[in-house]
């Protein structure tokens, strides 16, 4: 386990603005970027190369302007797009301003076999944090309510201590860098360091998942 520290994570909304607005990242463990696309039950489509292509490719999905989802989709299918790359063993969802990787009824069939972590904050500032093992909740999370937690592993030794030692708050205080803590949880749950650099590298499949 990495010892990851919510100051480790100020530079994300910084360098990805968009993504700093409101995102959901989702870490799959031994499975491929296909075969994630796969539950999400998503439409497969190209390759682009960096997170910043892959914001990009969301935004003129949002604007109704991308020539690929328009000959994938019919009118009436409502989809959200969603940007896969593999890293260090698993496979890395990003949903620009999407939420499914926070879904109850999502979350089990991403991880199904396997672990799922994942974490999320819309634009009006509603979070989440999941660690799914093989079907089951292990821990559950509002990151700016760190101290309210659910799931089998919510009140298990040595979670405050993790929790804390990535920069969240249990005194019912509300920490401003609850969102970078999240960022730090998921990287020790998963022994993945994210930094602009290897994002900027890695190859991302875009696909387009349907709308719950």
């Amino acid at each position: 386990m990495t010892a990851a520290h919510a100051t480790d994570y100020t530079w994300f909304e910084q360098r990805y603005p968009v993504l700093g607005e409101a995102y959901c990242l989702t870490h799959v463990q031994g499975v491929t970027a296909d075969e994630l696309l796969r539950r999400f039950e998503a439409l497969p489509g190209r390759e682009v190369t960096g997170l910043d292509a892959a914001v990009a490719a969301w935004e003129t999905f949002d604007d109704g302007e991308d020539t690929e989802a328009e000959a994938l989709l019919g009118e009436d299918d409502d989809r959200l797009l969603v940007a896969i790359t593999e890293l260090d063993g698993w496979a890395l969802a990003v949903e620009p301003y999407g939420y499914l990787g926070s879904l109850y009824e999502v979350v089990p069939r991403l991880g199904d076999g396997t672990r799922a972590v994942s974490h999320f904050r819309s634009a009006g500032a509603v979070d989440s944090f999941h660690w799914w093992e093989h079907g089951s909740c292990r821990l559950q999370f509002e990151p700016l309510f760190a101290d309210q937690r659910h799931g089998s592993d919510a009140d298990a030794p040595g979670i405050p201590d993790l929790l804390t030692a990535c920069g969240f708050d249990l005194g019912g205080g509300r920490n401003g860098q609850h969102t970078e803590a999240a960022f730090a949880l998921a990287e020790r749950l998963t022994d993945v360091r994210l930094d602009a650099e290897r994002l900027e590298a890695a190859t991302f499949r875009l696909g387009y998942a349907p709308r719950p």
